[in-house]
């Protein structure tokens, strides 16, 4: 017998998982292996109790583990629990403890059986694709080519903003730009030239709004939006005159405009404090129809409104 327990030691003692045994009644470990000091840099022997165990945990990890270690085995169940386990050196390691219950011939908990798995590598893994999960995420609501918030963005923050300016009573505008002539500025300059120009003009207009919830996102082509949260019709109107002036600033050619000899914009400005009565995509058409007066006007100018769709009480003014 105790040469078949000299095996099973042997055996233990050369895996990389690390065997430990807990007394249930003294909380005190009646063995841990050896493999604990090359991983960890303790000594078996420093492994007396639970509380060795608990204190060489990372501080966050602490008080969940242990509380459902304790809560688990006090049940009689067979668990599994991963922690930051702290080296000698001061390091961290993660740790998988997988736990089996053993009980007396009471049917009560006798002792703690387990083994400790090192897997720092596959919590690095873990992280990585987590990581690259997220960075696909954050792809999928940025526009390639100008790297500002995409259509589908647009489509999720309006909604948000909608149903807050909606409850809160407060003014939603929204900015529509189009460049004007952007057809002729690529033939002109040439594709590669037009989407640096779309970059261009994507990152001046995305420094226009100065608080935390302006939002601007790229529409589609060559056009682009501008969200004002809480925004009244005569700030709105001040933003776009700043959009414009920006644009103005970067004195980008463009020969072939009707209009300029620099690059222009035409911008549709409106103003909302929604109701029920109200409906977003009809707010934003609405939107639409001033940036396209703005372009049938003669373009390099903005077509605002501010409109209370409940009152069908409509102005607007261009410059």
């Amino acid at each position: 017998m105790e040469s078949d327990n000299s095996v099973y030691k042997t055996l233990l003692e050369s895996t990389k998982a690390i065997p430990w045994k807990l007394d249930w009644n003294t909380m005190q470990f009646a063995y841990i292996g050896p493999q604990i000091e090359s991983l960890l840099g303790w000594l078996p022997a420093s492994w007396v109790s639970v509380e060795n165990w608990a204190e060489r945990m990372h501080p966050e990890d602490r008080d969940e583990v242990v509380n459902f270690c304790v809560a688990q085995s006090q049940a009689g169940i067979d668990h599994e629990a991963d922690y930051r386990a702290l080296t000698k050196n001061g390091d961290y390691v993660w740790i998988r403890d997988v736990v089996h219950v053993v009980r007396n011939e009471e049917g009560s908990v006798d002792s703690l059986v387990g083994f400790m798995f090192d897997i720092s590598e596959r919590k690095k893994n873990e992280e990585k694709l987590l990581g690259l999960q997220k960075e696909l995420h954050e792809f999928s609501f940025k526009d390639g080519l100008t790297g500002v918030a995409n259509r589908r963005m647009f489509d999720s923050i309006m909604e948000v903003e909608w149903v807050n300016a909606k409850r809160n009573n407060q003014p939603l505008s929204l900015i529509m730009f189009d460049i004007d002539y952007f057809k002729q500025y690529n033939d002109q300059y040439g594709h590669i030239q037009g989407d640096d120009c779309l970059k261009r003009v994507a990152k001046t207009l995305n420094s226009a709004g100065t608080r935390p919830r302006d939002f601007f996102a790229r529409f589609g082509g060559e056009e682009f939006v501008l969200v004002l949260p809480e925004t009244d019709a005569k700030s709105a109107k001040m933003v776009a005159e700043r959009c414009r002036s920006l644009i103005f600033k970067k004195q980008i050619p463009h020969e072939k405009s009707l209009v300029s000899q620099i690059l222009t914009v035409s911008l549709g400005v409106a103003t909302i404090i929604p109701t029920h009565a109200d409906e977003l995509i009809g707010f934003i058409d609405e939107v639409d129809k001033r940036l396209y007066q703005a372009k049938q006007k003669g373009r390099n100018r903005m077509v605002c409104s501010h409109s209370f769709f409940t009152s069908g009480a409509i102005s607007d003014f261009s410059h």
